[in-house]
């Protein structure tokens, strides 16, 4: 899992602009990677905030939210590179960017991040999972968003972090008990 800080470097370190918006849409949505390179530009829905996930894993159809910032970044790309058929192209703009090459996009922004832990670009899905809930979005909302059937899929991307740790206050601090005397 990265932090939040980490996950901003990892994206100032993309070698491009359009590795640095394909890593944030892969974060901001909560995508897996076969999702995010297969994502057309008719599945940015702007008028309603939403991104469309056509057949994710188990040929489910689902949405995913759309962060305002990512939406902007999204139609800055759009205008610097015109994308064709898939948001996301490789060398053939017909064709999906290969699952390879999106995974060398994160290693390549991780190693130059500095970024030690984590393993593969599927951390970014982990991360939007533990963040959200962080953040206060409730266990159903992040399975909806991430398109799992089951709520304990969900409980397997969630992970205790030391910020939760830390803000979490002992059930003794809660009692209303009188002040201790000196003893002796």
């Amino acid at each position: 899992m990265l932090s939040h800080e980490e996950v901003e470097h990892l994206f100032e370190a993309a070698a491009n602009f359009k590795h640095r918006v394909f890593l944030m849409t892969t974060y901001g949505e909560g995508l897996r990677v076969s999702e995010v390179v297969c994502l057309k530009p008719i599945h940015i829905e702007s008028d309603r905030m939403m991104i469309r996930v056509d057949q994710g894993k188990g040929n489910k159809d689902r949405y995913s939210l759309l962060s305002q910032r990512l939406l902007e970044e999204l139609r800055l790309y759009w205008k610097t590179y015109q994308p064709g058929r898939y948001l996301f192209s490789g060398k053939d703009p017909n064709k999906p960017m290969p699952i390879g090459t999106a995974q060398r996009i994160y290693y390549t922004a991780k190693r130059k991040a500095g970024i030690k832990r984590a393993t593969g670009i599927h951390t970014l899905r982990h991360c939007f999972a533990t963040h959200l809930l962080e953040a206060g979005t409730d266990i159903r909302t992040i399975q909806m968003l991430m398109g799992h059937k089951s709520v304990s899929t969900t409980m397997v991307y969630l992970q205790v972090t030391r910020k939760k740790i830390s803000s979490t206050r002992s059930p003794l601090d809660l009692l209303q008990l009188p002040e201790s005397k000196n003893p002796v």
